[in-house]
């Protein structure tokens, strides 16, 4: 099952871009970030065909609409070539720093070029792919003056595209005119998939000749045969350029890590109910909590595959969040002015003689500590009166007093 969130996020103007993020239900082998064609949308159908086709092979796909177009703000009149691949960087850091920076860079046509002129700037990325792309993105200068030649001399007109008007300045086709393609591509010591249709009436596969040449090894090209510019004739063709990617991808990409799945399914759980299953070998385990599913392991220097958090982790955690909770709700019965509140945690076991307030006199205990950082303006007692009560969260609570675990087979 695929699934497809919808998000957002600063463009290269500010503007808030519209964004779906397609990815398999298991954790993604790797990210890619598709770049649509010119004036087209990321929902455009040979688009979403080619990005779940990718995710059914593990690969999670952000696809997005550039300023002005879809369902992203600002004005289309405003954009150039530049300020394109401003949002490609835009969503290339909104990856890395909300889920993991791509690996695999996709661009249909112009978004080809696009891709091509600033995958040098994102060192994670291992693989570029394009498909219908131009080599020298000012050769839309001339269909755009075909069929707005006043644009010779003014400033700004309206060109009708694909059937539909848009308002376009002068300085987008001077932008054009300063684009190095070729140039960034010859630097671009990437591994590099060409896709391209002979029969493209759109963008000449002359185009792809002059990518691939430029391009240094390993490059690859493939024949799209009877393919048009926008795949939409044939859903055949999506899907093979999806097939072709996915696998030559995976070469740069690695092969995915087996996924260790418990040995049985989940069963109907109540309220209070977790589920813990491990698979046949490794660490690694399967968590459901309600509607909610986790994964703990082990760190590799224990001989886990560090997947997750271990088991002392999910303690800390339910310890720290229990505190805040805590002090939270009582922050908001008594009308205080809490902001925020931050718990920072650590477990170690210590020798019981080097604890005062213990009771057992020998070998080791467990000591947990609660660094609580509240912010806001309290005064100085509603900030002790605080530090009072987060001793008192239920979870606190539970590990300090008596508590008995039972256990039986099944």
């Amino acid at each position: 099952m695929i699934k497809s969130d919808r998000v957002t996020f600063a463009g290269a103007f500010g503007h808030e871009l519209a964004a779906r993020l397609d990815r398999p239900q298991e954790e993604p082998q790797a990210y890619a970030l598709f770049a649509h064609c010119f004036t087209c949308s990321k929902d455009l159908k040979a688009t979403a065909r080619i990005s779940r086709a990718l995710v059914e092979r593990g690969i999670a796909v952000l696809r997005f609409d550039f300023t002005g177009l879809g369902e992203s703000e600002g004005d289309f009149a405003d954009t150039k070539f530049s300020s394109n691949m401003e949002d490609l960087l835009a969503a290339v850091n909104f990856m890395r720093s909300t889920y993991e920076a791509p690996k695999l860079l996709i661009g249909h046509s112009l978004g080809g070029a696009a891709v091509l002129a600033m995958a040098s700037q994102v060192p994670e990325v291992v693989a570029v792919a394009t498909l219908g792309a131009p080599s020298d993105p000012n050769h839309l200068s001339e269909g755009i003056l075909r069929s707005a030649p006043e644009l010779e001399a003014s400033d700004e007109a309206e060109v009708v595209l694909a059937g539909r008007p848009f308002r376009i300045r002068r300085q987008f086709l001077d932008d054009l005119a300063n684009q190095g393609v070729l140039a960034a591509v010859k630097a671009m010591n990437k591994p590099l998939l060409v896709l391209h249709s002979p029969l493209d009436e759109v963008v000449d596969i002359d185009h792809a000749r002059q990518i691939y040449q430029a391009a240094r090894h390993p490059k690859s090209f493939v024949s799209l045969d009877t393919a048009d510019h926008l795949l939409l004739k044939n859903a055949a063709d999506a899907r093979y350029v999806a097939e072709v990617l996915s696998t030559w991808a995976s070469r740069y990409l690695g092969e995915p890590e087996p996924t260790e799945k418990p040995a049985v399914a989940a069963p109907a759980l109540g309220p209070g109910e977790v589920w813990v299953a491990g698979g046949e070998s490794g660490f690694r385990q399967q968590i459901r909590a309600g509607q909610h599913e986790l994964v703990a392991d082990e760190p590799v220097s224990v001989g886990g595959g560090d997947k997750g958090p271990n088991p002392y982790d999910f303690l800390l955690a339910a310890v720290g969040t229990c505190t805040n909770m805590t002090l939270r709700m009582y922050a908001n019965r008594k009308g205080w002015p809490l902001e925020g509140v931050e718990t920072q945690m650590r477990h170690t076991k210590i020798h019981a003689q080097d604890c005062e307030e213990c009771q057992t006199e020998s070998g080791k205990i467990d000591l947990i500590e609660k660094e609580i950082a509240i912010s806001g303006p309290l005064s100085e007692e509603q900030r002790e009166r605080l530090l009072e009560i987060a001793g008192r969260c239920p979870v606190h609570r539970t590990l300090t007093s008596e508590t008995v675990i039972k256990s039986r087979l099944v």
